[in-house]
C-alpha cells in the first residue's frame, strides 16, 4: 500500500469530508467541523494539517502545531486519525514522519504527543517511530462544564 501524505491547504469539499468521516473515528464528543471551521482551523499560523492518501482516497489525517516558548520553538502531534479500514498499513507512521519532518526542517527543539494507554497499536507505533514516554502528569482543566 503505498500512502502519500501532503499538507492540507484549503477548505475544500475533499478536505471537509475527509474531516467529517474521520473526526467520529478520533473522538465521540468532537463537534463536526464545517467549510468554516476548516478554513480557520488550515487559517493558523501555528497548525500544519496533514492528509493521507491511498490512491484516491482520504484515509488519515493529522495535526502538527508549533509554537515558539522562551525555551525554544516546540512541537505537539495531535489528532491522529487513521480509517479503519486502513489501519496496520503504514498510514500512521507515514504521517508522524512526515510531521517530524516539518517539525525538524522549522527548527523545533521537541515533538511531544500523548496517546491514551488503550491505543496499544498507536503506543507501539510511536515507540518504533523514536518517541519516548516521559515521566510527566498530564492535567486538563475542563473550561467548558
Amino acid at each position: 500500500m503505498s500512502v502519500e501524505v501532503t499538507v492540507v491547504s484549503e477548505a475544500d469539499d475533499e478536505s471537509v469530508a475527509a474531516f467529517a468521516r474521520l473526526l467520529p473515528q478520533l473522538s465521540s464528543t468532537a463537534a463536526p467541523l464545517d467549510h468554516e471551521s476548516v478554513r480557520r482551523l488550515l487559517a493558523g499560523d501555528a497548525t500544519t494539517v496533514l492528509m493521507a492518501r491511498v490512491g484516491d482516497a482520504v484515509v488519515g489525517m493529522l495535526t502538527l502545531v508549533l509554537f515558539p516558548l522562551p525555551s525554544g520553538l516546540r512541537a505537539r502531534i495531535e489528532d491522529v486519525v487513521v480509517d479503519e479500514a486502513a489501519r496496520g498499513h503504514g498510514v500512521g507512521a507515514a504521517l508522524t514522519e512526515e510531521a517530524l519532518r516539518l517539525a525538524a526542517a522549522a527548527g523545533a527543539r521537541t515533538v511531544d504527543l500523548t496517546s491514551r494507554p488503550s491505543r496499544q497499536s498507536a503506543n507501539r507505533l510511536y515507540e518504533r517511530i523514536g518517541f519516548t514516554a516521559r515521566d510527566s502528569t498530564v492535567y486538563r482543566f475542563p473550561l467548558k462544564r
